[in-house]
């Protein structure tokens, strides 16, 4: 609309510009309403729409569901409905817990000779933590890409009998399917922790942990994806027995010497 302004008649940069100041909630509103809204007809409203190459106001209001199951943060107007977000939460990790294969990627990553844990934006604080709690309990897990780094290093010497975590939930950079298809050709083992756009990559996985990061505000939540990591690291725990526990008591004990927790 802001690229096309000067072809708009007056009557039309109006209505756009009510398009643009209600950008975040259009969805919720009646192609009338925003006409009464920009103070121009229904007529005025409908040729904006088709001059945009949209047939009608439905066409837009689809279009702008499309952009936000992509992750592109779209809020609606009015109160947020707390009790059913806290509901459908649940529901999204109860789901995520009974139907993936927690059991297979557990063996995965307490097997594994070596653990990589890949993220990137959005993914790289779930990645993060997953390669903390794993830390606790057994060795040789690192995090990519480091601040600053690139990933190309982390991958030249994975092998056979190593795991790789990638964490790719939407919005992914461009880059996220050529490296996930290059340690899938290293002979590692490859857990995806991802949600459902990711599909089209589960195939160089041999886990596929799908969580739902979609909600009725404006930005994902990743309240799933975090209740996977606590159950996968719980796994990994019981899977390694006496030497998870030792480590996690040498742990416990340089934190006491060092004096770096409370």
């Amino acid at each position: 609309m802001v690229a096309r302004q000067n072809e708009l008649s007056p009557q039309e940069r109006r209505a756009a510009q009510t398009l643009l100041d209600h950008l975040d909630d259009l969805a919720t509103y009646r192609a009338a309403e925003l006409a009464a809204l920009a103070g121009v007809s229904k007529a005025t409203m409908s040729r904006l729409f088709r001059s945009l190459g949209f047939a009608g106001f439905e066409e837009v209001r689809d279009h702008l569901r499309d952009v936000r199951t992509t992750g592109v943060p779209l809020r609606t107007e009015g109160l947020v409905d707390v009790q059913g977000h806290a509901a459908r939460e649940a529901a999204a990790i109860a789901g995520v817990l009974h139907r993936a294969p927690i059991g297979e990627a557990v063996s995965v990553l307490a097997g594994a000779r070596r653990v990589l844990v890949i993220g990137w934006r959005n993914s790289h604080p779930v990645a993060l933590h997953l390669r903390q709690q794993l830390a606790q309990v057994r060795p040789d897990v690192r995090l990519a890409p480091l601040p600053g780094q690139v990933v190309g290093e982390e991958l030249a010497d994975l092998r056979s009998g190593d795991a790789v975590v990638m964490v790719g939930f939407r919005r992914r950079p461009s880059g996220f399917g050529p490296v996930l298809a290059s340690v899938a050709a290293s002979g590692a083992d490859v857990v995806l922790l991802a949600d459902p756009t990711a599909a089209a990559h589960a195939r160089h996985a041999r886990v596929w942990l799908e969580c739902p990061v979609g909600t009725t505000l404006a930005f994902d939540s990743y309240a799933a994806a975090m209740s996977v990591v606590s159950v996968l690291a719980d796994g990994v725990h019981a899977a390694l027995g006496r030497p998870a526990r030792d480590r996690v008591s040498s742990i416990v004990s340089s934190y006491r010497r060092l004096g770096e927790v409370e």
